[in-house]
């Protein structure tokens, strides 16, 4: 071993020996947090534990909500630091790779589904552990509150010359109040794209919009409840003008009224019958989110707010990054357009910019709609094709129809506007450590599928390591949909052999018994004018930068920190002298969501900044070779290539597919004949496919299936 060598090997176990550090550091901090939260609803924790802590938190520089910020909201915000610092070692590591397979084959009796058909959709064993204990919380939390709220209620109940009853009524509304809380602390993790904390726990922002959805619909339900138990109440004891009450100290019932009223409009549109109808309404409604957290922050003033501020904090911090990575426009190189109306969308993409199979990213097309946001599967490898980016859309709706129509036209334009934000996807690849891949799609839901072929197929061409076996089943309506298993390679000319990739295809169509031809068989590939405002699509700080997250995140922390303390000392405290009685919660909360904006605003915009000019060379250089696009005459930007699809000669590989017309799967046969010791496999398409296919892994007959329900986007 020469000295190279040994640098590299001891650098690699220094790095290793820090990433467990950081791991047991976070768990610690974690194990602490959840004391927190289990203690919280417990007279302990309000009657003796958080006076003591006031009492040497308590400051001239921030006030009583210090010792809220301390408890609550540091600790999140420090193991989302710490995240960035772990992921960015992990990125480094070169031995990342097989780690990853030692701790996902720990984890995988963990992920197997236990429950498959239900409101709730897919659920593993490790998620009904966290669900049951998630539960487990809150009733936790309303028995320990009721209780400490019960224990002296006939005494209030003679102060306030209230009937008992009355009193208990209010008392439970409080509670309910407290308890939804507790939802709202976790609701806006699971979306937050570029979350470290998600990427640390080895979760993405697709796979935990459920979670999100769950969180959700506990959150309305408990604050709904709130809402009409204090309604009932005032209406019982004749003080139904508390509801226009706005106190300018104490909690503000017109606040709390507003952010319900607006989280009622929001949750009315999320049923999944009237989304799936109507998604744009879903989609606009949802925009809502901002006047619910402004109204419930005054609501119940700063200091209590803090508990569910860390998910907001970083949640804000995410937006504001996509909100810059977003005002760019991004150079879009082609599309290719088959007859299945499903189209390719090419991008030119920084070469630095590097991300795992099945991410997504989302697009907006101004000339469609400046508003309308979508997400998609991105079906290239960033190791295959380092300097394009592509993705696949299905027409399944207004947008993707006129997005197909402008492309498709007899004279389509030579130029389109494109915007992006991502890429976003899973923090390392799992499916290395399998044996075999069965992978199992219905209609568009192939396209995750065809990043992991790219994938494999580069690594089977380069590392020189063994690559699993794949089998691919795809079932398809119509037998013109068959044309989208042209898209397993890219558009781009590719050296790589594909015969050392073990691959076999097995394509249904299940809706025509014979092959159908058609006057439309031919696929079309448009090249687009390029324009020099447009810029490839790079790193986004964060999941391609984890270092300047954790610092945009330290810093903005810092920044507001500041901020609070000299309004504090200087404005507040010789006003209130920490009383809580005479300066106005509403006028304090305000400030403290204005600070917490202009600290974020400041920092991230001079992080991007920086970045941006730090890869401007880069990225300059990437764009000059894109714009060297192939062409038939260097005079004209515009170009149409039209060739037959015969996909059992297109690519060597696919030469071996077989097409079944007219039948549909016998998937539990398949999947139990498969050989080998640890078989992956991989679900995308309609909700009832991946049903399907979760149930026979979770059956029992065969140890050696590992299930994993692709999230996609078209």
């Amino acid at each position: 071993m020469d000295s190279a060598e040994m640098k590299a090997t001891a650098s690699s176990e220094g790095m290793k020996a820090v990433q467990s550090a950081i791991r047991l550091f976070v768990m610690i901090i974690c194990i602490g947090y959840t004391m927190v939260w289990i203690m919280m609803p417990t007279n302990t924790f309000y009657l003796k534990w958080l006076p003591a802590i006031h009492s040497k938190t308590d400051s001239t520089y921030f006030g009583t909500q210090g010792a809220n910020m301390l408890i609550f909201t540091f600790p999140i915000l420090l193991i989302a630091t710490l995240a960035c610092l772990y992921l960015h070692l992990r990125k480094k590591n070169v031995d990342n790779n097989n780690q990853s397979k030692v701790d996902n084959s720990c984890l995988a009796s963990w992920r197997r589904p236990v429950l498959v058909k239900g409101p709730l959709g897919i659920v593993s064993w490790i998620e009904l552990c966290f669900l049951t204990m998630f539960i487990a919380l809150l009733i936790w939390s309303v028995f320990s509150y009721l209780h400490g709220m019960f224990a002296y209620i006939k005494q209030e109940a003679a102060r306030k010359r209230e009937h008992v009853w009355e009193a208990k009524l209010e008392s439970s509304a409080l509670m309910l109040g407290l308890v939804g809380s507790i939802c709202l602390a976790f609701l806006f993790f699971p979306i937050t794209r570029g979350s470290s904390v998600l990427q640390l726990i080895g979760l993405t922002s697709e796979a935990s919009v459920k979670y999100h959805i769950w969180l959700g619909h506990i959150v309305m339900t408990i604050f709904t409840a709130h809402g009409l138990g204090y309604i009932l109440f005032w209406a019982k004891t004749h003080q139904i003008s508390q509801m226009l009450k706005w106190n300018k100290t104490g909690i503000s019932n017109v606040a709390g009224e507003a952010a319900l009223l607006s989280g009622l409009v929001m949750w009315a549109t999320t049923f999944t019958p009237l989304r799936r109808k109507i998604f744009e309404i879903f989609f606009y409604t949802h925009h809502l989110y901002i006047i619910f957290v402004v109204f419930f922050l005054l609501h119940v003033e700063f200091f209590y707010s803090c508990i569910m501020l860390p998910g907001l904090y970083l949640f804000l911090i995410d937006r504001y990054l996509r909100f810059l990575q977003s005002q760019q426009r991004v150079h879009f190189v082609s599309a290719r357009v088959l007859p299945c109306q499903v189209v390719e969308l090419n991008f030119s993409k920084s070469p630095e910019l590097s991300y795992t199979p099945t991410s997504t990213m989302f697009i907006n097309v101004p000339s469609i709609s400046k508003l309308q946001w979508h997400p998609f599967t991105i079906t290239s490898s960033s190791n295959m094709d380092p300097d394009h980016l592509s993705v696949v859309i299905k027409c399944n709706g207004s947008w993707s129809q006129k997005l197909y129509q402008k492309l498709s036209s007899a004279s389509p334009m030579d130029r389109i506007e494109v915007s992006i934000e991502g890429p976003y996807g899973p923090p390392s690849i799992q499916f290395l450590r399998h044996d075999m891949l069965v992978m199992v799609s219905g209609g568009s839901g192939i396209t995750p599928f065809i990043s992991i072929i790219r994938e494999l197929l580069f690594r089977s061409n380069t590392t020189g390591g063994k690559t699993p076996r794949v089998l691919l089943i795809c079932a398809f309506k119509k037998s013109a949909d068959l044309t989208m298993l042209d898209l397993l390679l890219p558009l781009s000319d590719t050296n790589l052999d594909s015969s050392r990739l073990q691959l076999q295809i097995e394509a249904y169509v299940t809706g025509e018994k014979e092959h159908t031809t058609h006057d439309q068989k031919l696929l079309q590939t448009i090249w687009f004018k390029p324009n020099s405002l447009d810029a490839p699509i790079s790193a986004v700080l964060g999941t391609n930068n984890w270092l300047w997250l954790g610092a945009i995140i330290s810093t903005s922390f810092i920044i507001f920190l500041l901020l609070i303390g000299i309004l504090t000392r200087c404005y507040i405290y010789p006003i209130d002298r920490n009383s809580d009685e005479i300066f106005s919660y509403t006028l304090r909360s305000a400030l403290n969501m204005l600070f917490i904006c202009v600290s974020i605003v400041v920092t991230a915009t001079a992080a991007f900044l920086c970045n941006k000019k730090q890869n401007g060379k880069e990225q300059k250089q990437s764009q000059n070779v894109d714009m060297l696009t192939p062409m038939t005459s260097p005079s004209s930007w515009f170009h149409n290539v039209d060739k037959e699809l015969d996909i059992l000669s297109s690519q060597s590989f696919i030469q071996t597919t077989k097409i079944h017309l007219g039948e549909r799967p016998n998937l539990k046969k398949m999947l139990m004949g498969c050989e080998g010791s640890s078989i992956g496999v991989l679900a995308s398409g309609p909700k009832r496919l991946r049903h399907d296919v979760a149930a026979i892994c979770s059956s029992g007959l065969a140890n050696n299936l590992h299930f994993d329900s692709i999230s996609f986007s078209w």
